[in-house]
């Protein structure tokens, strides 16, 4: 049939500890992966690149950063756009103190400076969890807000207060950032980050590091009895977390926007980031891509697909109805779904392996 496993036998462990074990799935995510780097490319137009794929992809980004700290670690947080912000201002600082670096270096290295930031607003996670915690990285996420407001170095004292992208390329002559970037060039340079960082989080998870982010998140006091430190994993957790939202933080500005001021890195992104995870999936790195393609295209769809039907509304009436539709989806999917839509993607991916039978 289409999709079975029998007649693949494993002979090796790193066969059978492979990220996909089943041909059919390496052949499905070739075929995505084909489908990303090459269709998209060549048919889509600048809309399409500008609006949709280069934002979604920089959210989903985000949104693996958040699931790391929030679904594998078990660590609650609202900071992700404070740290986002952190390393968005780090990126501007480095491009123009080294304005001959390569930029795609200095959005790497900004990462750093945002993972620096997010293990100083971590060290709470060492007493306090739950609802208390949230409420420290939400503070976290009102003090960053502060900085980026308040503090002139940062901007480098520009009057409105904005930090933009400056025209940056490499080798060649190709320009990757600024005006003269071509959409085409700058969705090519986010899906290979974005690529790059995910497979590097999906084998962290599978290892050491990451069994010990999910023993401390299903029972901390058992993990820490069988050896894990939670010293150790937790503050690893807002690391890693932190840089893959400053990453994603640096092309939001870079690759995306362009320009931004501070009211970009708001606590209104927290929440749709953490919406998101909600909707895609906690502990799940394929719902990351649910959730942003969700929350990220759903704008986009009822504004094309309303008036199509014959209803007509305005801009901001699609902004409200996004709103109530998310709201209402975020609480059937924690009555009924906890898992949100990555659940239901594994439960169809099993009931045709064993289709035509039932599946109990």
């Amino acid at each position: 049939m289409l999709y079975r496993e029998a007649g693949q036998f494993k002979s090796t462990y790193a066969a059978d500890q492979a990220i996909f074990p089943l041909r059919q799935d390496r052949i499905g995510m070739a075929f995505i992966l084909g489908l990303a780097f090459i269709a998209v490319p060549l048919l889509a137009d600048d809309f399409i690149l500008d609006a949709i794929a280069i934002p979604f992809l920089i959210l989903a980004l985000a949104t693996v950063g958040l699931n790391v700290l929030t679904g594998y670690a078990g660590q609650l947080s609202l900071g992700t756009a404070g740290f986002m912000g952190a390393g968005a201002y780090a990126c501007y600082k480095l491009t123009t103190s080294f304005p001959d670096a390569n930029i795609i270096f200095l959005i790497f290295l900004s990462g750093f400076f945002s993972a620096g930031v997010g293990l100083v607003f971590g060290l709470p996670s060492l007493r306090i969890k739950g609802l208390y915690l949230v409420v420290a990285t939400l503070a976290a996420q009102f003090f960053l807000e502060w900085c980026f407001i308040r503090i002139g170095w940062l901007y480098n004292y520009n009057v409105s207060g904005a930090i933009d992208s400056p025209e940056r390329g490499i080798i060649g002559g190709l320009v990757l950032t600024g005006p003269n970037a071509s959409p085409v060039t700058r969705y090519i340079t986010v899906l290979i980050i974005v690529t790059l960082i995910t497979l590097g989080v999906k084998n962290l998870i599978r290892g050491r590091i990451g069994r010990s982010w999910m023993m401390i998140r299903d029972m901390d006091i058992a993990a820490e009895l069988m050896g894990v430190r939670p010293l150790v994993a937790k503050l690893s957790a807002f690391a890693v977390s932190s840089y893959i939202c400053g990453v994603a933080g640096a092309m939001f500005v870079f690759f995306y926007l362009g320009s931004v001021e501070p009211a970009a890195f708001s606590v209104t992104l927290s929440f749709q980031i953490l919406f998101m995870v909600i909707i895609g999936g906690l502990g799940s790195l394929i719902g990351c891509y649910f959730g942003a393609a969700f929350i990220w295209i759903l704008p986009i769809f009822l504004r094309n697909l309303l008036p199509m039907i014959g209803i007509d509304v305005g801009a901001d009436n699609v902004v409200h109805l996004t709103s109530m539709i998310v709201g209402v989806l975020i609480i059937l999917f924690l009555i009924w779904e906890p898992h949100g839509l990555a659940r239901l993607w594994q439960i169809g991916k099993e009931k045709l392996r064993v289709w035509p039978f039932p599946y109990a």
